[in-house]
């Protein structure tokens, strides 16, 4: 396949940062009708390569295509308002808009934008409100966005990823913060998501394994900025390459579609 015929190809990839090697030697690809999950410790390069995939860095050495634009030669405005993006990040820039209704900040996504500045259709309205159902927060759509739980919040931002009908949604630790009944119903609603004919592709970044919900096809492994393993996700989320990755020993035990961890023997320091 050439790499237009991918949602994402990444070839040969190295990133350095002040002298240290952060991504070294990734190669990629991700097709259409996948979803990947992309794991690893923290440190691993998993958010680092999210930022190459949507330019806000640029590679060291090597080429990336997403979604079948070459980067370094595509109009970057264009192609980031084909990609949503939710993470820690995204929520701590809307510190500052905490007063602003639910509904506003799900309209932001329309102009791939922090804060509302840009007047609205009715129709816009309407589709804000109805992503915000999908998740389950239709409710909260006039309440200020600050006074909602952490939970809510990320609903509300995932809706907001769901505006522009984008070809690819990253979310890069979407549960992180929340309290296990609001994870869960997060990862319900995006399990359910996924399941849309026609939808985008996702990436769901993230070190706890029990995340990766059975709409995700396939798993890509992380350690210190390398590839440990890439492929179908039942062959990845392995035993050995888990223990690779976290440096652990770990037995994997799946049950309704997801891979569940225990830990075999735990780890131990001496004392100095």
């Amino acid at each position: 396949m050439s790499p237009e015929q991918y949602v994402i190809d990444v070839q040969r990839v190295h990133w350095r940062r002040n002298g240290r090697t952060i991504l070294d030697d990734i190669s990629w690809q991700v097709k259409r009708g996948e979803h990947w999950a992309i794991v690893g410790l923290n440190g691993s390069g998993k958010t680092s390569l999210l930022n190459l995939i949507c330019a806000y860095e640029w590679p060291s050495q090597g080429e990336i295509h997403v979604l079948g634009q070459r980067l370094g030669k595509a109009d970057i405005h264009c192609l980031r308002r084909s990609i949503g993006w939710v993470s820690p990040a995204l929520a701590e820039r809307y510190r500052a808009y905490e007063h602003l209704p639910a509904e506003d900040i799900v309209l932001s996504g329309k102009f791939a934008s922090i804060g509302l500045w840009q007047q609205v259709e009715q129709d816009d309205v309407e589709q804000a409100r109805y992503y915000l159902s999908l998740f389950h927060v239709e409710h909260k759509a006039g309440q200020p966005f600050g006074s909602l739980s952490s939970g809510e919040q990320q609903k509300v931002l995932l809706a907001r990823a769901w505006m522009t009908a984008p070809d690819l949604i990253i979310l890069d630790e979407p549960c992180s913060g929340l309290d296990l009944r609001a994870r869960e119903a997060l990862l319900a609603s995006l399990d359910q998501l996924a399941a849309q004919e026609n939808g985008p592709t996702l990436l769901y970044v993230t070190h706890h394994i029990e995340e990766i919900m059975p709409c995700f096809s396939h798993a890509l492994l992380l350690k210190e900025g390398r590839i440990v393993a890439a492929g179908k996700k039942e062959e990845v989320l392995n035993p050995s390459m888990l223990a690779e990755a976290f440096g652990l020993s770990l037995d994997v035990a799946w049950k309704h579609g997801r891979a569940w961890i225990s830990v075999n023997k735990p780890l131990s320091y001496s004392s100095p």
